[in-house]
């Protein structure tokens, strides 16, 4: 907690840029970014490809409290066979494990001179919650939403290349439109010719887990959208299909949608 402590009070309040969602302010220049974002969604909806993008774009560390999870189980660490249990089962890691890990990634990054960050499945309880908001500053919470079907399809059609790491989808996912929602198509993410013969699912992602994830996420996680939305920081943004659809639009909702090609002009 004091790793916590020691970098997320340090860094600014909230930024043009994380205001975003209610005006149409200008980015900020590059000397002035240190956005405090947290990205919200159900498992599989896209949280890290998302904020990994926007990572990149504003300049910020992106921390995947996932990634974290995975990098330990693969470690064999001291927490290693207690968090294979819990994750093959589907079910949430404890709070206590998820903040030890944390902290180390933040004080990693503070000694390496961060600042800054979006936060990636971290928090998902109100108790989480209240824990991040009692040591900073949270600017906004982006929470993104994807109809359940495709969700479904989607994370049962991840895939992992075992010899770069590269993450991919095989799933073509096509939902028709009904009583007033609109269709939505997400075409695969194909891994080049050499990574195609070295896909590997991950462990977790069986129909009777990804289920049973769900489930418990709308049952424990979804209340944190509340916490957020009554403390005016909750951008809900419905995902309308896959990543070029759906990317310009990000942008725009995030009033950014000029400072890409800005951004782009100037490299």
């Amino acid at each position: 907690m004091a790793a916590i402590t020691r970098l997320l009070s340090r860094t600014s309040s909230l930024s043009s840029v994380a205001r975003g969602f209610s005006s149409h302010a200008s980015p900020p220049r590059k000397e002035e970014r240190n956005v405090q974002w947290v990205f919200l969604g159900c498992p599989g909806v896209g949280k890290g490809t998302y904020a990994s993008r926007l990572c990149n774009l504003l300049g910020v560390p992106h921390i995947a409290t996932g990634d974290l999870v995975r990098h330990e189980l693969a470690s064999n660490g001291p927490l290693s066979s207690q968090l294979s249990e819990i994750v093959n089962q589907g079910k949430l890691v404890s709070d206590e494990i998820i903040i030890s890990l944390l902290s180390k990634r933040l004080a990693d990054g503070e000694a390496k001179g961060e600042s800054g960050f979006i936060l990636d499945g971290f928090p998902r309880t109100i108790k989480q919650a209240e824990i991040l908001e009692g040591v900073t500053d949270i600017d906004l919470v982006v929470n993104l939403k994807l109809q359940e079907e495709a969700l479904l399809a989607k994370c049962l059609g991840r895939r992992i290349c075992n010899q770069c790491g590269g993450n991919f989808n095989i799933a073509s996912i096509s939902v028709k439109g009904e009583n007033g929602r609109p269709g939505m198509v997400m075409a695969p993410l194909l891994p080049p010719a050499h990574c195609m013969s070295k896909l590997i699912a991950r462990s977790d992602d069986t129909e009777s887990v990804v289920k049973e994830r769900l489930r418990i996420y709308n049952e424990k996680s979804q209340p944190v959208e509340g916490f957020y939305r009554s403390r005016g920081k909750l951008l809900e943004f419905e995902l309308p299909g896959g990543i070029p659809e759906s990317w310009p639009k990000l942008l725009q909702a995030l009033n950014l949608d000029d400072y890409e090609e800005k951004q782009s002009a100037a490299a």
